[in-house]
C-alpha cells in the first residue's frame, strides 16, 4: 500500500527543524531554469495524464541516475520559485526506480488551503533544490533522484537502500512570493519613515525626526499585478512593525513563515492599509493610536503608541471553508 507523502512527516523521520531562517539556494533576477546534468535517466520515463491529476508513470526500470536529472513536462506562467523559504502547494508522487512501483503521493484532492515553505520538501529530498529552481507555478516537473537527491534515512524508510534512485514528478498547484515583487513608486518624504531592503527582501525602517502625523498613512513602495485584497480570503503577508517613538521593531515575521491574516483580524488600520492592494505590493503604513491599539497598547506595544509598518504582500489564501 502507497504512503501518503506529508512532508510534515517526512521531516520527523530525518529530525530536522524546520524554523527560522535559510540562505536561499536559488537563483535569483531573471531566475532561469537551470539545465539538467544529464537526460539518460529521464528519457527512460514516460509521464502522461492531466496535470490537475495524479499522474500516470511508466518506467523501463531499474532506473538509476548518480546525479539528480529533470526535465519540464509542462510549462507555468505564475510565479517562479527563488527561495527555500517560499511558501508552495505541490502535489507529489514517488516511485522506486528500482522495481517502478509507487511508494508515496499527495492527495491530488484539489486543495489549495496549506501552503508549506518548501525547505519542508528539500530538507527531506534535496534533490528538489535545483531541479524546482526557478519552476514556476503550473509546471509538472519529473526528476529522479540520484543517491544525494533524498536524505539517507528517508530513502531507508521508503526501502530504496543505500543507493537507490527514485522518480518522483512535481505539480505545482501555487507558487507565492518570497518578498514584493512589483514596481517601485515615487514616494514624495512628506515626513514618513524611509525604507530600505535586504537582498532578501527584509525591510529595514528610518523613523525621522518630529511628530508623527495624527492621520492614518499609507504608501505604496512597490505595486504588484497581482489579485487584489478584498478581505473576502485570508491574505498572506510578511511585515515588520516598528514604534515611532522609539524607533524599534516590536514584530516582525522575516526569518519566519509568512503569516496569514484576515482583514478583520487585524487592528483597523493594517486593514486599511491592506484592503485594494494588490498581491505584490509592498506597503508603508503609518497608523496612529486610535487605529491601532490605543491607549491600552498590546504586549511590546505601550499605550498611545503610533505604529509604523512595511508590509509585503505574497499571496492570497484561499477562503475558508
Amino acid at each position: 500500500m502507497r504512503s501518503l507523502l506529508v512532508p510534515v512527516i517526512l521531516a520527523g523521520l530525518v529530525g530536522v527543524a524546520l524554523v527560522g531562517c535559510s540562505a536561499s539556494p536559488y537563483a535569483d533576477g531573471s531566475c532561469e531554469r537551470p539545465e539538467s546534468p544529464g537526460t539518460a535517466a529521464v528519457d527512460v520515463v514516460d509521464v502522461t495524464g492531466a496535470s490537475d491529476a495524479a499522474p500516470r508513470i511508466d518506467a523501463y526500470t531499474p532506473v538509476h541516475a548518480d546525479q539528480t536529472q529533470w526535465r519540464d513536462l509542462s510549462d507555468g506562467e505564475g510565479t517562479a520559485i527563488r527561495s527555500d523559504d517560499q511558501l508552495v502547494v505541490m502535489d507529489l508522487t514517488l516511485l522506486d526506480g528500482g522495481t517502478g512501483e509507487e511508494i508515496a503521493a499527495t492527495a491530488y484532492d484539489g486543495s489549495l488551503a496549506n501552503p508549506l515553505p518548501m525547505s519542508q520538501w528539500t530538507q527531506s529530498f534535496p534533490g528538489l533544490t535545483q531541479a524546482l529552481e526557478c519552476a514556476r507555478e503550473g509546471d509538472r516537473v519529473l526528476t529522479v533522484l540520484g543517491e544525494e537527491g533524498i536524505e539517507p534515512e528517508v530513502a531507508e524508510s521508503f526501502g530504496l537502500g543505500e543507493t537507490g534512485s527514485a522518480i518522483l514528478v512535481a505539480d505545482l498547484r501555487k507558487v507565492y512570493l518570497a518578498k514584493a515583487d512589483g514596481v517601485d513608486q515615487f514616494v514624495e518624504g512628506n515626513g514618513l519613515p524611509s525604507v530600505v531592503r535586504a537582498p532578501d527582501g527584509t525591510p529595514g525602517v528610518i523613523v525621522p525626526n518630529g511628530e508623527a502625523p495624527d492621520e492614518l498613512r499609507v504608501e505604496v513602495l512597490k505595486r504588484g499585478d497581482g489579485e487584489v485584497v478584498t478581505g473576502d480570503a485570508p491574505v498572506r503577508v510578511a511585515y515588520t512593525g516598528v514604534l515611532w517613538d522609539e524607533g524599534t521593531v516590536f514584530d516582525s515575521t522575516w526569518g519566519e513563515e509568512p503569516v496569514s491574516l484576515t482583514l478583520d483580524g487585524v487592528v483597523p488600520g493594517f486593514a486599511q492599509a491592506l484592503e485594494g492592494q494588490t498581491v505584490g505590493s509592498q506597503v508603508l503604513a503609518v497608523i496612529p493610536p486610535d487605529q491601532g491599539y490605543g491607549d491600552q497598547g498590546s504586549g511590546a506595544v505601550p499605550g498611545g503608541a503610533t505604529l509604523i509598518f512595511v508590509i509585503d504582500i505574497l499571496g492570497i489564501d484561499a477562503p475558508a471553508s
